[in-house]
């Protein structure tokens, strides 16, 4: 295992002593991740948060562009945001905290009233993971979900692999593998600023999602059961277009969303063309997502009311950072039309996701 101390890292990462506590008798660690090209990540095993993500901008200069806290008690205190976790059993939402499996009903803990969101009361978010490093560029987190735990059935066995890539991305491996039929949707709840952490809202980031379609939803966030086109609304941004230009549009989609905070239907998931690319107006980096999952949940942060102070003792300020989880679509297990999200006893769960980082 390789002592992270020892690896050069920016003095823009935050210092290792702020996450070092045991939990539940399990030890909270940050862990430092180098690229062979510069880029440089830390990541803690308290809920496998990303805390920090360091690119080179259009101007040399290296930019922390992950929305955090330097210390533990941050994410802690702010744990209803989700801020960089990895998110588990079901990422987004379940409507009334209620699906069947194999004609049992299954109830779930009501966190998002009158829903489950992203796991239940005590997520993978909030679980301290059992951390392998290998090398400089590789974290290795594994968690066991214990049969009924939050509520969903099967003893669950997850390995998520982070690695910060010669390419200047950071890779994201999920995998999963069960004992008994369960339902799974894993996610990281990343919380992006293209021109640098506590820098400013994002409303001006240039936005360009490769969906035709996207899940509307009813005023719970539950998608109503169908696809629709976004031609014509508020979420076409099949052509680039500032994250901000039609934000506050007259939209009851909009209105239940507080913003965008919606499931994009990707047209192709895939390693190699990307599904989303993102330009910071300032910096000028551009950030492009990869993704073998059918689909993606924009959110821009319409939650966020400056109660914590982040790194750099910036406030979580309105709109000041947005999120890009790739996924399966909110209340699968209840929406049989949905691409399925059940994991059977012999199969394994992959997925993969890449945020790879160019300059203008």
């Amino acid at each position: 295992m390789t002592d992270t101390d020892t690896i050069a890292t920016s003095k823009l990462l935050p210092a290792t002593t702020g996450f070092e506590q045991a939990i539940d008798g399990k030890q909270v660690k940050l862990f430092y991740l180098k690229g062979k090209n510069g880029m440089q990540a830390a990541i803690t095993n308290y809920g496998g948060r990303v805390v920090s993500l360091l690119v080179k901008s259009a101007n040399g200069k290296m930019v922390d562009v992950i929305a955090g806290f330097d210390n533990l008690k941050g994410y802690q205190q702010s744990s209803s945001n989700y801020y960089g976790a990895l998110i588990g059993r079901y990422g987004n939402r379940i409507a009334n905290g209620k699906f069947k499996l194999d004609g049992k009903e299954y109830s779930l803990f009501i966190n998002n009233a009158p829903n489950t969101l992203h796991g239940g009361k005590v997520g993978f978010d909030s679980k301290v993971w059992d951390a392998v490093q290998p090398n400089e560029h590789t974290l290795e987190l594994t968690y066991h979900s214990a049969d009924m735990e939050e509520g969903f059935p099967g003893n669950l066995d997850v390995k998520v692999t982070y690695t910060v890539t010669r390419y200047n991305s950071l890779e994201i491996n999920y995998e999963a593998k069960t004992d008994k039929p369960t339902f799974i949707n894993l996610t990281n709840h990343a919380y992006f600023n293209l021109n640098g952490a506590g820098s400013g809202t994002i409303l001006k980031h240039i936005m360009q999602i490769n969906a035709d379609e996207y899940t509307p939803v009813n005023k719970d966030l539950i998608p109503v059961g169908k696809v629709a086109s976004v031609k014509g609304t508020p979420f076409d941004f099949r052509a680039p277009l500032p994250i901000g230009d039609r934000i506050n549009d007259d939209n009851e989609q909009i209105k239940f969303g507080h913003g965008y905070d919606h499931n994009y239907v990707l047209n192709h998931p895939n390693t190699q063309v990307p599904v989303v690319t993102v330009i910071g107006d300032q910096s000028g980096l551009i950030m492009k997502v990869f993704t073998t999952q059918p689909g993606i949940q924009f959110y821009t942060g319409n939650f966020m009311k400056g109660d914590f102070k982040m790194k750099g003792d910036q406030p979580d300020a309105y709109r000041t950072a947005f999120c890009l989880e790739t996924q399966h679509y909110p209340d699968s297990p209840n929406q049989p039309a949905f691409p399925p999200t059940l994991l059977e006893p012999g199969k394994v769960f992959k997925s993969v996701t890449l945020y790879q980082f160019e300059r203008k």
